[in-house]
């Protein structure tokens, strides 16, 4: 699919994510590339991971970040420096769930999908902020501070929504807002079409081996397309 794989180790292959991130260029395919710079997600369940993260920023004289993790500026600096010529912006993305803070005003883990479906998470919210290619610093340096000043605002976002005094202001982000409902006239058709083919592939023994061989074939000349495509 194009993914760019980065791993969690001092063996980052920065030469292979720029020339991913090249190839696509060299494409000009439309896209969106999402980064999650925090490197994981944020697990009020796992209170060492948030530690570490705290722990980091104080040693590195950054600011102290409660509801999100200290941002890592590398996979970050390569994929704008790499594409600088092919982006115009990059969107700054922060995404709250109602229904997500316990008796004693905690956070919990953000919701599964059977929560999704069980309405245990009313709404999701989600604060876009624009931002020009021209704004952001080139030098991997001062790119990290401004990272990690991009994360600071959403940290005041996040503690407006779930930790606000006043009730009113908890569980919203400010400004302007465009509420889009997800209704069963839009999701079902397509639940009940794709449901009733797989269904219909599994209930017979030539539609179970034609559906092991598409997913064996499948992985194996996908896996081939991306080692030989340049």
């Amino acid at each position: 699919h194009g993914g760019v794989y980065v791993k969690r180790s001092a063996k980052f292959n920065e030469k292979e994510m720029r020339d991913k991130l090249r190839a696509q260029v060299k494409a000009e395919t439309p896209m969106y590339l999402v980064i999650f710079p925090e490197g994981t997600r944020y697990n009020p369940e796992i209170p060492k991971v948030i530690a570490d993260s705290q722990s980091f920023a104080e040693k590195e004289g950054l600011a102290i970040l409660k509801h999100v993790l200290t941002p890592r500026v590398k996979a970050t600096h390569v994929a704008i420096d790499t594409m600088k010529d092919y982006l115009d912006a990059v969107y700054d993305v922060t995404v709250a769930y109602e229904g997500t803070v316990d008796h004693k005003g905690q956070r919990k883990l953000a919701p599964s999908m059977t929560e999704f479906l069980c309405k245990e998470c009313p709404r999701v919210h989600v604060f876009i902020d624009r931002i020009e290619l021209k704004d952001i610093p080139e030098e991997q340096m001062y790119m990290r501070r401004w990272l990690h000043e991009r994360f600071e605002i959403k940290d005041k976002l996040l503690i407006e929504f779930y930790d606000a005094k006043d009730s009113k202001r908890r569980n919203k982000f400010p400004g302007k807002s465009v509420h889009s409902k997800l209704s069963l006239k839009k999701t079902l058709p397509s639940l009940l079409f794709l449901g009733g083919l797989t269904a219909s592939m599994l209930l017979t023994e030539s539609g179970r081996k034609l559906y092991v061989k598409t997913w064996i074939y499948g992985t194996l000349i996908g896996c081939l397309w991306v080692s030989i495509k340049p």
